[in-house]
Formats: structure tokens, C-alpha cells, sequence
């Protein structure tokens, strides 16, 4: 049997809409987008700030569902602003194919439509 990590979950687009240095860690995001791409609490993710170029691993805690919340603890708060755009991603190791879960987000973080694998073009919502 041979492992590969592939991409698992995506959230793109997400904004920051807070950065709060003085928690303790982690990456509160709406539950209602975790169950969207399949992100359980705890999980690790990947996260890339498209304005900045910041990238940094950290763990996932739900925020309130249908809130829009993506916030920035702990040491991942000098990461990014309020309104920076994010990708949020998770892997998984597998022997098998498969197709991961990937939601493009609007302004407000909530889910627009899901991303079909290897989209190339996305139009801003």
C-alpha cells in the first residue's frame, strides 16, 4: 500500500473578520462552513493569506454557525487583518482517490457554490 496526501477541504476566499492575538490559538471558523467541507474541530489545516503571502498550519475551532466568522488566534493573528482574503486547506493520507470538498465563499463568508476539482476560473461574488 502506498500513501499519498491529497487535498481533502478548501475553503476559498474566506475574509478575516478578526485577529485576536491574546487567545490562546487556532482558527475560529463558522461551524456551518467546517460541516460544508468536511473540517471537524481540532483539525489541521493550511492557511494562505492571498493578500500578504503569510502561510502557517494551525488547527481549526468552530465559530457560530451562519455568524461568517473566520478569526485569526494566538500567534496567527500577526498574520493577517480584518477584510485579508484567506484559502483555507486540509489534507488527508490516503491510498485511494479522491474528490476534495471545496467551497467558494462571498464577502461575508458564507458559502456561494462548490468548486468543481481544478477549476481554473473564478468569478468574484
Amino acid at each position: 500500500m502506498r500513501l499519498v496526501q491529497l487535498l481533502k477541504s478548501k475553503i476559498h476566499h474566506a475574509h478575516i473578520t478578526y485577529a485576536n492575538a491574546d487567545y490562546v490559538g487556532s482558527l475560529e471558523v463558522d461551524s456551518d462552513l467546517l460541516d460544508c467541507v468536511g473540517l471537524l474541530p481540532g483539525e489541521h489545516v493550511h492557511v494562505w493569506n492571498i493578500e500578504n503571502g503569510e502561510r502557517f498550519e494551525t488547527y481549526v475551532i468552530p465559530g457560530e454557525p451562519g455568524s461568517g466568522v473566520i478569526g485569526l488566534n494566538g500567534a496567527a493573528a500577526i498574520k493577517g487583518k480584518s477584510g485579508d482574503r484567506l484559502i483555507i486547506a486540509a489534507f488527508t493520507l490516503t491510498d485511494e482517490p479522491i474528490t476534495p470538498k471545496m467551497a467558494l465563499v462571498d464577502q461575508n463568508n458564507h458559502f456561494v457554490r462548490y468548486l468543481e476539482a481544478w477549476d481554473r476560473e473564478l468569478k468574484e461574488v
